[in-house]
């Protein structure tokens, strides 16, 4: 009799499938975030895995900052289509103007720390009690400090004292009114990992992940998409370069990486090459200060 031993993607993928069963257990109004990128889209086939053929048992939702990718909003709404599964989107303008909020200036005016106001409004809308998120430990330091269930408080903060013990893959997800969890199923994933699970499942990503001419603005040593975005001075350097994306921000917050990796291949051998992680290579938000991601994430952002 052969016995079938689980390689280390099986044993991730079964940990992640465990992790959403736990979510549909314990939570009344779960939702996955979900942005259009790599890790998102993970998430969304092992959502599928763990709950088909029945239907999700929770929406999927995009805090849209009116900064994206158009490539990353259309895949967005072409996966939605495909599965059959809804898709809240709520709008950071929106919040800007109800909220009265004042717009960022600069060369670079990203919405990304004003997102987390529309996150908070949304869970408060609909009432979440458990937001699901494709945040990984090997991305940045500050989500290192994270359990795969991480207790919000009442006001959306998070403490990262406060964090609850998770032995033997038990997770506790008893909260106070008012309280809400994110929680991340592919916590204990790395980049190459995610790629690797990509490859092995034929999951399709939007073109922006695969090399491609673009027009970018060389600014601050990284390669920055030219958009309506971008306030361009006369003396900024814009050329045409062949790069791509690891990891799918805003516009205004996200660097491409010059690369002929037009395959799924092509990229893991990239990966395995590099010695930069995804964000602290690519995202310009996370290098305003050394606690730049742990700030924000005390302040409700995911």
């Amino acid at each position: 009799m052969s016995q079938y031993t689980l390689d280390y993607l099986d044993q991730l993928e079964s940990e992640a499938i465990h992790i959403f069963r736990e979510v549909a257990g314990q939570f009344e109004k779960p939702a996955l975030l979900f942005s259009g990128g790599k890790d998102s889209i993970t998430l969304v086939h092992l959502a599928l895995k763990a709950f088909r053929p029945g239907k999700l048992p929770f929406p999927l939702v995009h805090i849209d900052t009116g900064h994206n990718f158009d490539e990353a909003l259309s895949f967005r709404d072409q996966l939605v289509t495909e599965i059959g599964e809804r898709l809240i989107v709520r709008k950071v303008e929106d919040t800007i103007r109800v909220r009265q909020l004042t717009e960022p200036k600069g060369k670079l005016a990203s919405r990304n720390a004003l997102q987390t106001y529309t996150l908070l409004d949304t869970i408060e809308e609909f009432g979440f009690d458990a937001c699901i998120g494709g945040a990984r430990r090997d991305e940045e330091k500050a989500r290192a400090k994270e359990r795969i269930f991480s207790v919000r408080d009442e006001f959306g903060q998070w403490d990262p004292k406060l964090q609850r013990p998770e032995l033997w893959n038990t997770y506790n997800g008893r909260i106070s009114k008012g309280e809400n969890v994110r929680v991340f199923p592919i916590s204990n994933w790395t980049e190459l990992d995610v790629w690797n699970y990509i490859r092995r499942e034929n999951i399709a990503l939007p073109s922006i992940y695969f090399a491609h001419e673009r027009e970018v603005l060389e600014y601050g040593g990284q390669l920055i998409a030219t958009s309506a975005f971008i306030n361009l001075d006369e003396e900024d350097k814009v050329s045409v370069k062949k790069v791509r994306y690891r990891t799918v921000g805003d516009m205004t917050c996200t660097a491409a990486v010059e690369s002929n990796a037009v395959t799924i291949d092509d990229i893991i051998r990239e990966i395995t090459a590099t010695r930069t992680s995804e964000r602290g290579e690519t995202r310009i938000d996370d290098r305003t200060s050394e606690a730049a991601m742990e700030d924000r994430k005390k302040n409700g952002y995911f």
